[in-house]
């Protein structure tokens, strides 16, 4: 298996310390997001700059994170999405990158499930069609938030598509807080359809509470009510050996300094892994 750094959890850093503090601190991989990409792009980086900094740090970029709310529809907004999926996938093959995270967010919630499915189902079978040809595939992540936020309805989307190119990211937080999943429904998984691990903890909101990601997920693991032992043990009965990434998405633990984020990401991962 592969450990990889995920840049939500040293949110307020750049891709090239992300690169450093990555290989500084154990991991041999980097899942980066897009907003930490474009920002080094549009301020003088190039891919080549980077390329050259992956292999001094020997870090792998595993995943970019994300392209976000894949539910639009309307022909503008849709037309705009392929836009971005063509510049992510772009991005994915100069950094060598094989996987690319799509997710929807609450674009759809407000349609019946027959109607968010249709659009669902279109759009990322047109996404997927965009990365075949580079090789780029696709892990879905379901969101706790939203209509579209359990395992078995992305593994159903997956199946009707008939693509090759689409799997999903076993999100620890997403799955338990949508309440949707089960640690044994993903025991029971094609370890194929799974491109990712997310490794993190929190809790899902409470009645009455507004969804806020920065408040139900301000925990360290350990610290929230995520059974993270069931969720690694589940995982590793698939049989998966792939990319796993620990998503601190957490106000707190980001006034730390960088480098102890990083290593304290590392040394709780392996805790529960090995």
């Amino acid at each position: 298996m592969k450990l990889s750094l995920h840049g939500v959890s040293v949110w307020y850093s750049n891709a090239v310390t992300q690169l450093r503090i990555a290989h500084e601190t154990g991991f041999s991989g980097l899942e980066i997001l897009p907003e930490h990409l474009y920002r080094y792009l549009d301020n003088g980086g190039s891919y080549a700059a980077y390329r050259d900094l992956m292999a001094k740090y020997s870090v792998d970029i595993t995943c970019i994170n994300a392209l976000k709310r894949i539910g639009r529809h309307e022909p503008e907004a849709r037309a705009e999405l392929l836009r971005e999926a063509e510049k992510i996938c772009q991005a994915a093959v100069e950094l060598r990158c094989p996987v690319v995270q799509i997710m929807a967010l609450t674009e759809l919630d407000h349609l019946s499930a027959a109607e968010r499915d249709a659009i669902l189902l279109e759009n990322i079978s047109a996404i997927a069609d965009i990365g075949a040809p580079h090789g780029i595939k696709f892990q879905i992540e379901v969101v706790a938030f939203t209509a579209f936020n359990s395992l078995q309805h992305a593994l159903d989307l997956i199946k009707q598509s008939g693509k090759d190119n689409l799997g999903v990211v076993v999100d620890f937080w997403h799955l338990h807080a949508g309440g949707g999943t089960t640690p044994d429904e993903v025991a029971r998984m094609d370890k194929d359809l799974i491109y990712g691990v997310h490794f993190c903890d929190g809790r899902a909101a409470k009645p009455g509470e507004a969804w806020d990601e920065w408040v139900q997920r301000d925990y360290a693991p350990g610290q929230g009510d995520v059974d993270i032992a069931a969720w690694v043990a589940a995982v590793k009965a698939t049989g998966y050996d792939g990319v796993w990434s620990p998503e601190l998405l957490s106000p707190q633990n980001w006034e730390d300094d960088l480098w102890d984020i990083s290593r304290h990401c590392y040394e709780d991962m392996n805790k529960y892994i090995y």
